[in-house]
């Protein structure tokens, strides 16, 4: 299933658009008991989801990971969930460190020294 924006009932451009994942999630023939079952996820964070209020979500890596929860719960793409949410995922800049940079493997190079007290 691919999320659908519908416009906004007050027809302003800058209102956020409509998900549609509630309907979404009943095409599905899917409740959200079944999907709190499924992923554990509170009930309460599942309607904030729905209802997309995704201020009352926990934040950072809880958010992401909810929303990708719910969005494969109910066959939608988690990318365009994520998206459609500001909560797309960027990659941090590469930075030098002290050690050097990282390898391509997302290892510390051979420079790196790691030391355990």
């Amino acid at each position: 299933m691919k999320i659908q924006t519908a416009p906004s009932p007050d027809g302003c451009a800058s209102s956020r658009s409509s998900l549609g994942l509630k309907s979404l999630r009943s095409e599905a023939g899917l409740g959200l008991e079944q999907i709190s079952d499924a992923t554990k996820i509170n009930m309460n964070f599942l309607r904030a989801i729905e209802n997309e209020e995704f201020h009352l979500l926990p934040g950072g890596i809880f958010t992401i990971s909810y929303l990708r929860q719910y969005a494969e719960a109910i066959g939608c793409d988690a990318g365009e969930l994520l998206e459609a949410a500001g909560c797309g995922l960027r990659k941090p800049p590469v930075s030098e460190g002290r050690d050097g940079p990282e390898s391509s493997t997302g290892r510390r190079s051979e420079t790196g020294i790691l030391r355990i007290f």
